[in-house]
């Protein structure tokens, strides 16, 4: 199984359409066993669905992220956990887990600024901004 994460900095990245890279993991009998950034060399929205897809991943994890992604992504039967927050490989070893703190209903519409959705300030996002809905 191959398991995606928008990435930045080791941490899950907060907007999907805006993400500059993915970690890919390769997971085995439900064990890590490799992991590796791959840029969206500026890939938008649209594409970013197409990527995963061409790199054969089966499960998202992310922040937020917009409906038009998430029906791209499950065209391309790619299973997506939005609303998660946190470090990366935790967020893949808890979903590996089963307990995976997501939120099935996460939306976020943020097309018309010009910020990632990150930027809101230390342990809040998307939350306050009313582009975003979910459980933050």
């Amino acid at each position: 199984m191959k398991i995606a994460v928008t990435y930045q900095n080791g941490n899950v990245f907060q907007h999907f359409g805006h993400t500059e890279a993915f970690e890919i993991y390769d997971v085995l009998d439900g064990v890590i066993k490799s992991k590796t950034v791959i840029p969206t060399n500026g890939s938008g929205h649209g594409a970013l669905a197409g990527l995963l897809a061409q790199l054969g991943v089966e499960v998202l994890i992310c922040g937020g992220i917009g409906g038009g992604a998430q029906m791209a992504l499950k065209e391309a039967n790619i299973k997506v956990f939005g609303g998660v927050f946190g470090d990366c490989e935790q967020s893949v070893k808890a979903f590996l887990a089963g307990n995976l703190n997501y939120d099935a209903n996460v939306k976020c519409s943020h097309h018309e600024h010009e910020h990632s959705c990150g930027s809101h300030g230390e342990g809040h996002s998307c939350g306050g901004h009313n582009g975003c809905k979910g459980n933050h």
